[in-house]
């Protein structure tokens, strides 16, 4: 028997649930942007807790100069922070603009998942992929360390998920097989061990840090094992462009070295979403 509205017409919930979409088309993109806000908020607490190792749901959220605890309607994502105009609503010290930015680039960036994935289980597995690389890339530009908490679970993440994805009947879209996934790991976290040690080995000083391997393993797990050629290549060629540029408006530093993680960040992304056209492109001439 069809569940039914109190005093009306038999009508079934699900088939009326699917067909709201259609009458609606930014109904799904909309639930999607306020999903990504909600997660981004989550993050801005993840980037500034993880590395002290202090807890991501204890204490509530509270203002980082006057520490008073925040009520639920100064702690609603993006809305709170423009309404505020980025102060706090106590102290009226003000509030680092990164947290809005957190916030909606998540929610951009899910709208973006859920037009390239579908809103599927391929969509929730790089939600989870790309959301640890915000956190990465804001905790290595601030501390100059890439979390283990993060980059060591995500390449556990990343291979179980290619593992779930050959053992179903209808396997997961996009994602590497397992063989794909393990080999990604192998060469991720390989190729820049090696240029770490080869680096060392001729001027005698670190050139990159553990945690750069560690994270292009978990890309690898993720994305497979072209996609790591890929995504370093990408990191090099933003990283060489947002170096120069920055050596052209400061002045060169040699005090000065940016972190690498987060060009790794987004090459991964960019491999995420044009990975196939961009290959494409650059193998064109060929």
């Amino acid at each position: 028997m069809s569940p039914t509205r109190s005093g009306g017409r038999n009508l079934p919930i699900l088939p009326l649930l699917m067909i709201i979409p259609s009458f609606h088309p930014f109904f799904v993109p909309a639930i999607v942007f306020v999903f990504g806000a909600v997660v981004g908020s989550f993050l801005n607490v993840c980037i500034v807790r993880i590395p002290k190792r202090e807890s991501v749901v204890s204490p509530p959220s509270h203002c980082p100069r006057c520490k008073t605890s925040l009520r639920f309607y100064d702690n609603v994502p993006l809305i709170s922070y423009l309404l505020l105009r980025g102060r706090c609503r106590f102290c009226g010290g003000a509030i680092s603009a990164r947290y809005f930015f957190v916030e909606l680039m998540t929610a951009l960036l899910g709208v973006a998942l859920w037009y390239r994935f579908g809103l599927g289980i391929a969509f929730f597995i790089y939600f989870a992929f790309v959301a640890s690389l915000i956190v990465i890339s804001f905790v290595d530009l601030d501390l100059r360390i890439i979390p283990d908490a993060i980059s060591l679970p995500g390449i556990a993440v990343g291979f179980v998920a290619s593992i779930l994805s050959s053992s179903i009947s209808a396997p997961f879209s996009y994602t590497p097989s397992p063989m794909d996934s393990f080999l990604g790991i192998l060469l991720g976290g390989g190729i820049l061990f090696l240029v770490a040690w080869v680096y060392q080995l001729l001027t005698g000083k670190e050139g990159m840090g553990g945690g750069d391997i560690k994270l292009l393993a978990m890309i690898g797990s993720f994305l497979g094992w072209a996609s790591v050629l890929l995504t370093l290549f990408l990191a090099s060629l933003t990283g060489s462009v947002v170096g120069v540029s920055f050596m052209l408006a400061k002045g060169v530093d040699t005090k000065y070295a940016l972190p690498f993680g987060p060009f790794l960040c987004v090459g991964a992304v960019l491999d995420l979403f044009f990975g196939e056209e961009l290959v494409s492109f650059l193998l064109s001439p060929y």
